[in-house]
């Protein structure tokens, strides 16, 4: 259990990050066509970036030493993406059903990881 929020957000994250650097795929998934090559690189460079994160999600799962700063910045992506798509909503109005899945996910995780931050930091620190 002290690794769910970790492991959950590896399996949303990784298919996100798949989809966002697949110009090819974007379309069936999200209402987005990729029509320049900056556009393509702007979302290669995001997948990376998401991949990149998992990897010290993955990193907190493998290795006990890495799941605090591994949860710290699980919920700094989840709780910054779910403000940013919060914005976006107040600013441009209600995106795709895809989004607005992930205002609701982002905001649950990274609430979850608050969650599971206090209460294994506090229960690993009692001995």
């Amino acid at each position: 259990m002290k690794n769910s929020h970790l492991l959950l957000s590896i399996a949303i994250v990784v298919p996100t990050a798949i989809i966002y650097g697949s110009p090819a795929i974007l379309p069936d998934h999200l209402d987005i066509e990729v029509q320049s090559v900056d556009l393509a690189n702007m979302l290669r460079a995001i997948m990376c970036l998401y991949l990149g994160i998992c990897g010290v999600w993955i990193a907190g799962v493998w290795k006990s030493r890495y799941w605090k700063i591994a949860t710290q910045l699980n919920i700094l992506f989840m709780l910054t993406l779910a403000t940013g798509r919060l914005l976006s909503i107040i600013i441009d109005g209600i995106p795709t059903g895809g989004y607005v899945f992930g205002i609701i996910a982002e905001g649950f995780i990274g609430l979850f990881s608050i969650y599971q931050f206090r209460k294994y930091v506090v229960q690993s620190s009692i001995f």
